[in-house]
């Protein structure tokens, strides 16, 4: 499968058990990347303004 299409298109053949299958596959899968873009976020302090920002609000009360 070379490209979005036909990705989209062999999904649509899927049986339901093989789409309720995939459905969970993807779901793991696209946590993980979520999880290694979290981790490499925190790594370069690409959340720290935006943490800054929470903690100000708090203390703010706003």
């Amino acid at each position: 499968m070379s490209n979005l299409r036909e990705i989209e298109s062999a999904i649509t053949k899927l049986s339901a058990d093989e789409l309720a299958a995939f459905r969970a596959w993807f779901a793991e899968f696209d946590a993980k990347i979520w999880d290694q873009q979290f981790e490499e976020d925190v790594a370069t302090d690409r959340l720290d303004n935006l943490a800054q920002r929470a903690l100000q609000h708090l203390r703010e009360g706003t």
